[in-house]
């Protein structure tokens, strides 16, 4: 249940950059909000409940929940953002208060989308939330495994079009483009540097290339027992998986031994085990 150093750094970090997208292109750009402010200013409207208190209230039971399902660590962590993205928005207010960079709408729209994307994800990162509307995404990741990226989309464009009837049509659909620019970019962040290559080899040469792999590239290989299609021959299939900047040097290590080579290329949106997000283990024979 230990927070760790880093994770707190990130936290911070992620909520500063969440702060500066709200006050230096959101609020200039007069751009719609989803989550739960976007929910708040819905009720508002329309049955005259304060926007503080429904917040609170929503911001605490969506709270419980989450430590209830995604646990201690989690609910520690999220109440860093809990405190402090009021305070450092707070500052900031002061700060650049009549600055802003440019009036543009669609400028301001891109540059948030980015922020927005880039802050809420190294929180995620972080193992931790900034409140709110982030939390129900996560709960149905860890439940369902359904892509946070996807239901936060979802749930902030659902939120922004039941803005419409009192807001500025414009608005809107800048504020949904503003939703898929952060959910793409959280989407990409979330998986950076997870991602690897994977590499079948079919080769009569399979225990050479295994060796090479092996000691050239120190990356492991798996062995699958196979049989040709049309001459029905028994053969082995080698499972390697690799960075992208190993790609290259496997592919010329096994065309060197085998030009004939059958190689299949597919990219890997996230690996776990010895050797990527374990250490690896070398065993003497």
């Amino acid at each position: 249940m230990k927070t760790n150093k880093k994770d707190i750094l990130s936290i911070l970090l992620g909520n500063t950059l969440l702060a500066l997208a709200v006050i230096l292109f959101i609020v200039p750009g007069h751009l719609l909000s989803g989550g739960t402010t976007g929910i708040s200013l819905f009720l508002n409207h329309y049955f005259h409940l304060p926007i503080s208190l429904f917040t609170f209230i929503f911001n605490f039971i969506v709270f419980i929940i989450g430590a209830l399902i995604l646990g201690k660590k989690f609910a520690l962590q999220t109440l860093i953002s809990t405190f402090y993205y009021p305070f450092i928005l707070g500052v900031f207010e002061l700060s650049f208060q009549g600055f802003y960079l440019t009036d543009d709408i669609l400028i301001n729209t891109l540059f948030a989308g980015v922020l927005v994307g880039v802050a809420i994800a190294i929180v995620i990162k972080a193992g931790a939330s900034t409140g709110g509307m982030d939390i129900p995404p996560l709960i149905l990741n860890k439940l369902f495994k359904i892509p946070v990226s996807v239901s936060m989309y979802v749930f902030d464009t659902l939120i922004v079009l039941a803005q419409f009837g009192f807001s500025d049509v414009r608005q809107c659909l800048y504020g949904i483009v503003l939703i898929f620019i952060y959910t793409m970019v959280i989407d990409k962040i979330l998986v950076m540097g997870a991602q690897k290559i994977e590499v079948k080899i079919i080769s009569s040469k399979y225990e050479e290339i295994r060796k090479a792999i092996l000691t050239n590239v120190d990356r492991g290989v798996t062995m699958l027992h196979g049989q040709t299609g049309y001459l029905l021959e028994n053969t082995e299939v080698l499972i390697n998986v690799i960075s992208t900047r190993e790609l290259v040097q496997v592919e010329r290590l096994v065309k060197s031994i085998d030009e004939d080579a059958f190689m299949i290329i597919s990219n890997v949106h996230e690996v776990q085990g010895r050797g990527f997000n374990l250490e690896k283990e070398y065993i003497e024979k």
